[in-house]
């Protein structure tokens, strides 16, 4: 796996490969979902804001195998809590696949944690958004890179 975003993004995103147990993960991303367009335009990035931190890493290596453990990590600030109901997962495609109703039940207000994501070989490009108690809106896009 790849994390291709600024040097913020970096700090707590953990992919960490699992066993390999065919059909035992939660589908993140479908082989038919992988086979869209991808979306013009979009990039790896995230912005400068007050809001919450999407705390980002990645492991040592370049490429994990699916099932994956999927996990992020959610920071308000100046006492602010995260708003769960706003959390928004999107895989960016042409068009954009919504991922939220998958990643929900993981999510908590420290982030979400999936032991074991299942997505198909390449390159995924996915945003999360969250808000906090103050209605400060934060974005993430990365790219999990999986390998065959």
């Amino acid at each position: 796996m790849k994390v291709l975003c600024g040097p913020l993004c970096l700090m707590g995103f953990i992919l960490a490969v699992q066993p390999s147990d065919a059909g035992a993960g939660v589908v993140l991303i479908t082989t038919e979902e992988a086979q869209l367009p991808a979306l013009k335009g979009a990039y790896a990035s995230r912005a400068v804001t007050r809001g919450p931190h999407i705390d980002l890493a990645g492991p040592d290596s370049n490429e994990v195998h699916s099932p994956l453990r999927l996990q992020l990590k959610f920071r308000g600030f100046g006492g602010a809590t995260i708003n769960l109901d706003s959390l928004r997962v999107t895989y960016l495609k042409m068009p954009n696949v919504d991922l939220t109703s998958r990643v929900r039940p993981f999510a908590h207000p420290n982030g979400i944690e999936i032991p074991d994501a299942e997505a198909p070989p390449g390159e995924h490009l996915v945003r999360v958004e969250i808000e906090d108690s103050e209605g400060r809106r934060t974005n993430t896009t990365f790219l999990l890179s999986v390998a065959p």
